[in-house]
């Protein structure tokens, strides 16, 4: 019996839309429209990783098909096509999830800030739980991390902080994160442990690669340097090394202080600055800056998109896509995907 991996990845089309690409940029004049050429390399990039996968899939079905004839009298044979078709299962999630993203800059690494809200040494102790959990999503991925800024709490968990993912489609899997997060538990900050709820906020930027222009001007900016505090890292430096970057025109501010020296600060700090400003220019083209303002509301009661209850029950709902989950300790310790999914899913069907 044939087998056949289409259906949403359409590998027949997309092979289709790769010659085309192929054939503009064989063409002798190509490269005279350098920002064109960038895109048009980009979009075949991403064409030819989605053509991957689909052919990945493929191979996986027939290798299932043929393990499917053995299984019926070998033992071994039964237990690998069990775990063949879960890892099938698996990588077709992941495949559905990015096929729903589709922006300008989806497939770009990201910028994450979390900010500890209303609730005291409880919020900045829920924020470093986030932290962790986006590090243990971002480790499931096989994405890679790094802590820009750490501000510690003055007792317990972060002020803020700022990291970068370095991955496939990591913007655009993780923008679904934007907004405030709520936790409801008992207390573990104070001796009757009481109920609390506490609050922090997520936002995400695109990283922006080197070859998008970005034009920063030295007299529109403002930069201090530091000593560096806190956990933030392995590298955290204990001279006056760390470095902060005002841009006065639009006044957004970015640090850097996980670096070895001054000068890593400041490069990283004025990617971070860039990231930022690119946004603030996307947003500012699609008319959507209420949008944009919307996502950065006061981090407290009424403005989350996601509760997280510890007591009296335990339950993690998103109040956007109403999915909800009983395995609180799965979703902290970095199983968002699903959440993920369902709000592209829902986006999706607003678009449409």
């Amino acid at each position: 019996m044939s087998q056949s991996c289409g259906g949403i990845f359409d590998p027949e089309t997309k092979r289709e839309q790769l010659n085309k690409l192929e054939e503009q940029i064989s063409a002798p004049d190509f490269w005279n429209n350098q920002e064109l050429a960038q895109k048009t390399l980009q979009q075949r990039s991403r064409i030819e990783k989605l053509i991957n996968t689909a052919d990945s899939h493929q191979r996986q079905i027939e290798d299932i098909a043929v393990l499917f004839e053995f299984a019926v009298t070998d033992d071994a044979s039964a237990a690998e096509l069990k775990t063949s078709i879960e890892k099938l299962g698996v990588d077709v999630e992941e495949s559905e999830t990015q096929m729903l993203i589709g922006g300008e800059t989806d497939s770009n690494n990201a910028i994450v800030a979390i900010n500890a809200g209303a609730g005291g040494t409880d919020a900045q102790d829920w924020a470093e739980m986030m932290l962790r959990m986006y590090l243990r999503w971002a480790e499931r991925h096989g994405f890679k991390t790094d802590i820009i800024d750490y501000q510690p709490g003055e007792e317990a968990g972060i002020k803020s902080t700022t990291f970068r993912v370095e991955g496939d489609y990591a913007f655009g899997l993780l923008s679904s994160e934007v907004g405030v997060h709520r936790l409801v538990r008992q207390s573990p900050f104070n001796s009757g442990q009481s109920r609390e709820t506490s609050f922090a906020s997520v936002f995400v930027t695109p990283e922006i690669n080197e070859d998008i222009e970005i034009e920063v001007l030295e007299k529109d900016l403002r930069v201090d340097t530091y000593r560096s505090t806190g956990a933030g890292g392995q590298h955290v430096n204990t001279t006056d090394s760390a470095v902060r970057i005002t841009h006065i025109p639009t006044n957004i501010v970015v640090t850097c202080q996980n670096q070895r020296s001054q000068h890593q600060n400041r490069e990283v700090a004025m990617k971070v600055l860039k990231s930022k400003l690119y946004e603030l220019e996307l947003a500012k083209k699609r008319a959507e800056t209420d949008k944009l303002a919307e996502s950065k509301r006061d981090i407290s009661f009424g403005s989350q998109i996601r509760n997280y209850v510890l007591h009296p029950y335990r339950l993690v709902k998103d109040v956007r896509t109403k999915h909800e989950t009983g395995d609180v300790d799965s979703v902290l310790d970095g199983g968002i995907d699903v959440f993920i999914k369902e709000y592209l899913l829902s986006k999706r069907s607003v678009a449409a």
